[in-house]
């Protein structure tokens, strides 16, 4: 399968541009998507590219169909934890029914795979691996869907945050994501303060100064960050 993915001949194919490296996306996802199910469908039930090709229907379904989604995801993770003993696949195919839940607005069942996804990873991988933190984030957004918003924060604070910082740099994409979402939490709960607004406040001013810094004051994530910060600065006005 390595050999396979290093010549383009793999599952990647179906998934991924090898001229510019971008993911596909849309119809042509869709498209693409079901064109490598039907390659790979005569292979035995639990082979792994054949499982492999399952989870990328399904993440393609997810946008535009999401409750036959939901069908196919559901029966290649029972296929990934019977016949695979690849902790990895099983957790990336749990990590796709989690968001296909999401999709779904089925939050408190999404919320308990993606717990059970985070410790594991955490006993695996590490605390400090990154697709560990993008368990942890993954399960941070559930939570503010939720609107548990005090769990949410001492979560971030807690158990993200520190993590994201001394592995991946407070300049990477997902730490400033996750101080994004620590801001979020801090303005949203019900009984917040003045200083939990001042503490979201000065969060977001880094953010902010940050992405514009790194991808520009145009990129799509710095517009839709500085969403943020005039709600807060309300929410300050009020309390003054």
């Amino acid at each position: 399968e390595k050999e396979e993915c290093n010549t383009g001949e793999g599952i990647r194919k179906w998934e991924t541009c090898f001229d510019c490296g971008q993911r596909f996306h849309g119809v042509v996802r869709l498209a693409l998507g079901w064109a490598g199910w039907k390659m790979y469908l005569g292979r035995p039930e639990r082979d792994n590219t054949r499982c492999s090709s399952m989870q990328a229907l399904g993440s393609a379904l997810i946008a535009s169909r999401p409750k036959e989604a939901l069908l196919v995801l559901e029966t290649n993770l029972s296929l990934r934890r019977r016949g695979s003993n690849d902790e990895e696949n099983i957790l990336c195919a749990q990590g796709n029914l989690a968001g296909c839940l999401t999709e779904l607005k089925r939050y408190d069942e999404a919320l308990v795979l993606e717990r059970e996804m985070f410790e594991r990873r955490v006993s695996k991988f590490g605390v400090s691996d990154e697709n560990t933190i993008i368990a942890g984030t993954n399960l941070s957004i559930t939570l503010l869907k939720l609107r548990r918003y005090e769990e949410a924060c001492i979560f971030l604070r807690d158990r993200l945050l520190p993590v994201a910082r001394r592995s991946l740099g407070i300049d990477h994409n997902h730490t400033l994501n996750i101080n994004l979402y620590m801001a979020t939490a801090l303005q949203s709960m019900p009984e917040r303060t003045r200083d939990d607004l001042l503490e979201a406040e000065t969060i977001m001013n880094d953010v902010i100064k940050r992405r514009r810094r790194i991808f520009g004051s145009a990129h799509p994530a710095t517009l839709q960050d500085q969403k943020l910060l005039p709600i807060i600065r309300a929410r300050l006005s009020r309390l003054a």
